[in-house]
């Protein structure tokens, strides 16, 4: 039913994105093409080391299943025939761009959503100078980027620059049990609205121990549904990411579930493209965190969306 085809590109970043495990110059993503009866469907993924992934294995995964894909096997069958992942989630995000532009169906749901703007690690006063630039341009919610160094001074400092916002801080599983329960405390007083993986999936049983001050969300501890029966004891909330749950199937299906459980609900992405953020748009309107600055990220986008006023334009 479909011919396809997929292939790797490279953009540059307009700046270096540092993280607590590292720091990256450019966003390496996958394509997904897949055409039927004259339509043409895109997706895009970001191949994330941290799960074992590169550009070459998820292009071979994606290789792997296009003879399925000509002989018309459905995105059911898809949700089976590969693992959660990036690889899925660019075939999945194909299949449901070819779908909506068949049926001629228009994007529903809000023509803007808020995001929120990150702030990678950096010495404390240029954190402070990049919450003022972010305050200045609009931006009302800051993602901190934080390792296990230096916490409350970089805190400290941005929530000086700029006393307004609200603060989230991301610390990408970087931090120890040892002394986390205090330093969350110190985090809530100075008004952090919530802490994200601040310690290894996997080797986070510890957040069971000592009530939490503020909402702790699982990011790379939570990928499927499957997760949330282990998560539920832990965590507070679960970061959504298209690339972590296999698609925009299988996410829709996760949030569904999560709120039933009772965790809130963030949305978050890769570095990307604006295509990869107009895949995770029907996921945006109910979630209460949405962080979807990826392509805000690069030096030059591809059909880009519209970032302005701490806000992502459907365009």
């Amino acid at each position: 039913m479909f011919e396809g085809r997929c292939y790797a590109e490279s953009w540059p970043l307009r700046t270096t994105f540092v993280i607590s495990r590292g720091a990256r110059s450019e966003a390496q993503v996958v394509v997904v093409e897949l055409s039927s009866e004259g339509i043409s469907g895109v997706g895009e993924c970001t191949p994330y080391p941290r799960y074992g992934e590169s550009v070459e294995s998820v292009l071979a995964e994606i290789n792997s299943v296009l003879p399925a894909l000509r002989q018309g096997m459905s995105r059911e069958k898809l949700q089976d025939a590969m693992p959660a992942g990036a690889a899925r989630n660019a075939v999945d995000c194909a299949l449901e761009d070819w779908e909506r532009k068949k049926t001629g169906q228009v994007m529903g749901g809000p023509t803007w959503l808020p995001t929120v703007q990150t702030l990678v690690i950096d010495e404390p006063e240029a954190m402070a100078q990049a919450a003022c630039a972010a305050r200045d341009a609009g931006v009302t919610v800051l993602k901190l980027k934080l390792d296990h160094t230096r916490v409350l001074e970089r805190v400290a400092a941005v929530r000086a620059a700029a006393p307004e916002c609200q603060l989230v801080i991301d610390a990408n599983e970087a931090w120890a049990a040892q002394g986390l329960p205090a330093l969350c405390e110190s985090l809530a007083e100075q008004g952090v609205a919530m802490l994200e993986q601040p310690l290894p999936a996997g080797e986070d049983e510890f957040l069971c121990e000592f009530s939490h001050p503020l909402p702790i969300c699982a990011d790379e501890s939570c990928h499927t549904r499957a997760d949330l029966p282990r998560l539920k004891p832990l965590y507070d909330m679960v970061n959504i990411k298209l690339d972590k749950a296999g698609g925009i199937c299988e996410a829709l299906a996760l949030a569904d579930t999560a709120r039933k459980q009772g965790f809130e609900v963030m949305l978050g992405c890769m570095l990307c493209t604006s295509r990869a953020i107009r895949a995770a748009w029907p996921l945006g309107e109910h979630a209460r965190f949405v962080d979807l600055d990826g392509p805000t990220w690069l030096a030059k986008d591809v059909k880009p969306l519209r970032f302005a006023d701490g806000r992502v334009y459907w365009t």
